[in-house]
C-alpha cells in the first residue's frame, strides 16, 4: 500500500479549517479507509489472482477469465476512490495556505507602512488599500481562517465534488462487481474451449469486506450531504443577521429629539445671560429718568 504519512499530514491540516461535519468526515476517512486498507486490505486480497483457479488446462484461459471477472482489483479500485475523493479537499487546503501566506504578507506590509515617520498622502492611500485587502480575509482570534467569502465558495465546491465522486465510485463498484463475491465464476472467452468454471478463494470474507467498504462509502456520502445542508443553514443565518443589523433603528435619538435639542440650544436664555443685559427679576420696576409731573 505504500506510505500514506504525507497524505495523512496534509489532511490533518485540513481538519483545522473544516466544520464539525467535515472533521467527522476526515475521521471516517482516516480510520475506516486508510487504516483498514493498509492493515487488512493486502491480507484479504493478496491471493486474489494466485488462488483464482479454473477447471481447464488450456494455457491462458485462467488469465483471460480472471481479467473478465476482475477488470480492476478491488483493492486498487478503493485506493483510486480514496485518492480521487481526497483531491477536492487538498485543493481547498491549497486555497487555505494561499490565503494564510497572503494575510502574513499584508500584515508585514502594514507594519512597514505604519513604521514610516512621515505620513504623506501616498503612504495613507497604500495603508488604506492594505487594510481593505486584509478586511477580505477573515481571521479568528486563534489564527485560523474563517470560512467566509471566496474560501466558503471553495469549501462548498470541494464538498460538492466529493459527493459526486463518492456517488460515482459507488455506482461504478456496483456495475463492475456487484455487492457480493460469488464463489464460482462462469467464463466463456477465447482461448477457453468451452464454458469454464473458475473458483474464487475466501468468497465469504471478501463479501464481508466489500459490504464494509460499501457502508463506509455510504457514510461518507451522507456526511457530505449533511455538510452541504449545514453550510446552507450557516449562510442563511449569517444573511438574516446581516439583514437584521441593517434594518435596526438608530440608537442615538430620533429626529424629533434632535430638533428639540437644537431649538432649546438656540434660545437666548439657554446660552446664559448677556454680559451687558441681565434678565429681569420678579418684583423689580423700571427706574424713571424723568421727575414727577
Amino acid at each position: 500500500m505504500g506510505d500514506w504519512g504525507f497524505l495523512e499530514k496534509l489532511l490533518d491540516q485540513v481538519q483545522e479549517h473544516s466544520t464539525v461535519v467535515g472533521k467527522i468526515w476526515l475521521t471516517v476517512l482516516f480510520i475506516f479507509r486508510i487504516l483498514i486498507l493498509g492493515l487488512a486490505g493486502e491480507s484479504v486480497w493478496g491471493d486474489e489472482q494466485s488462488d483464482f483457479e479454473c477447471n481447464t488446462a488450456q494455457p491462458g484461459c485462467t488469465n483471460v477469465c480472471y481479467d473478465q471477472a476482475f477488470p480492476i482489483s478491488h483493492i486498487r479500485y478503493w485506493v483510486l476512490q480514496f485518492l480521487f475523493v481526497s483531491t477536492p479537499t487538498l485543493v481547498y487546503l491549497g486555497h487555505v495556505i494561499y490565503l494564510s501566506r497572503r494575510e502574513e504578507r499584508l500584515r508585514q506590509k502594514e507594519g512597514e507602512l505604519r513604521a514610516l515617520p512621515a505620513k504623506d498622502p501616498q503612504v495613507e492611500r497604500a495603508l488604506a488599500a492594505v487594510e481593505r485587502q486584509m478586511a477580505k480575509i477573515s481571521v479568528a482570534e486563534d489564527g485560523r481562517l474563517r470560512i467566509r467569502g471566496a474560501l466558503m465558495g471553495t469549501y462548498v465546491a470541494s464538498v460538492l465534488c466529493k459527493s459526486v465522486l463518492e456517488a460515482g465510485f459507488l455506482y461504478g463498484q456496483w456495475r463492475l462487481y456487484g455487492w457480493t463475491m460469488e464463489p464460482v465464476f462462469v467464463c466463456q472467452r477465447a482461448p477457453c474451449p468451452y464454458l469454464v468454471d473458475c473458483f474464487v478463494s475466501r468468497p465469504t470474507e471478501k463479501t464481508i469486506f466489500i459490504i464494509f467498504m460499501l457502508v463506509v462509502g455510504l457514510i461518507s456520502l451522507v456526511l457530505n450531504l449533511l455538510e452541504l445542508v449545514h453550510l446552507l443553514c450557516r449562510c442563511l443565518s449569517r444573511g438574516m443577521r446581516a439583514r437584521q443589523g441593517q434594518d435596526a433603528p438608530p440608537t442615538q435619538g430620533t429626529p424629533q429629539t434632535l430638533t428639540r435639542t437644537r431649538s432649546s440650544s438656540t434660545s437666548p436664555w439657554a446660552r446664559g445671560p448677556h454680559p451687558h443685559h441681565a434678565p429681569p427679576t420678579m418684583g423689580s420696576h423700571p427706574v424713571s429718568r424723568t421727575g414727577p409731573t
